[in-house]
């Protein structure tokens, strides 16, 4: 695997200064530039690899702490393995971070992220891809449509909720995308049900955006985290082949 050079950055946006990480081949040269949205339970040494994991592959990585509003990550204490079952301590503190993480905030900081990436010499020019998890693919999907001339693909794993009866639910801004997507959803999630995956497939076919949504049978929400008690590691293995093949595919023109 190509050996890959990581560094803490922090990010200026519009409400003040997010910490994030940033991870490119060691090469010295520019890539296309890629935004990591984490999932819930934030930055940490886990999605710091998932981010190298992909750098390896040819892309500069941009992984900012989405609750930099709360302070700089670790916002809380995680414990090296997380049984989300056995702890609602844990979401009893993400919870209202998550919901902070309005479309109105998120479009401030995604642009900022954005910005970063695009005036970093370790990027080439061009559209960025963006891929996110649980919460992550809902704040992809925002991204992909609130920045459409900025964003080439994104990607989505066992994300939700990406379809609700809000006048602000993702599938309902998905308009504007130009981009391709990629979404893999869980087989045993209780955040996206059959009828919501019809749903979504539904919003994306009837604004003709390119896309192929795919659920893995078997895996649990959370599949790609692999300090989880959820990790599926042929099922992680599967959304690093599709989301590679993604941003070959729309990056590397």
């Amino acid at each position: 695997m190509t050996a890959t050079h990581g560094m803490s950055v922090d990010v200026r946006t519009p409400d003040g200064v997010a910490d994030a990480y940033l991870t490119s081949p060691a090469d010295g040269a520019a890539h296309p530039g890629v935004l990591v949205i984490q999932d819930g339970f934030g930055l940490r040494p886990s999605l710091r690899a998932l981010a190298d994991r992909i750098a390896a592959h040819g892309y500069t990585v941009l992984l900012p702490n989405a609750y930099y509003r709360h302070g700089r990550a670790p916002v809380i204490e995680l414990p090296d393995f997380i049984d989300p079952a056995r702890r609602p301590e844990i979401f009893q503190q993400v919870f209202p971070m998550i919901r902070d993480l309005t479309p109105e905030r998120w479009r401030s900081d995604a642009g900022a992220y954005l910005d970063r990436l695009a005036t970093s010499p370790k990027v080439t020019a061009g559209k960025a891809g963006v891929t996110g998890y649980c919460m992550g693919a809902r704040l992809a999907v925002l991204t992909v449509a609130m920045f459409p001339d900025r964003v080439a693909a994104a990607a989505g794993f066992h994300g939700g909720p990406l379809v609700t009866d809000t006048a602000d639910s993702p599938h309902r801004s998905v308009g504007n995308i130009t981009g391709e997507l990629y979404f893999a959803h869980a087989g045993e999630d209780d955040h996206m049900t059959a009828e919501h995956i019809g749903a979504f497939d539904k919003a994306l076919a009837d604004a003709g955006v390119r896309h192929r949504t795919e659920v893995y049978a078997g895996a649990h929400h959370g599949f790609t985290q692999a300090d989880t008690s959820a990790y599926d590691p042929e099922a992680a293995e599967r959304h690093y082949d599709e989301l590679l093949a993604l941003f070959d595919r729309n990056l590397r023109r």
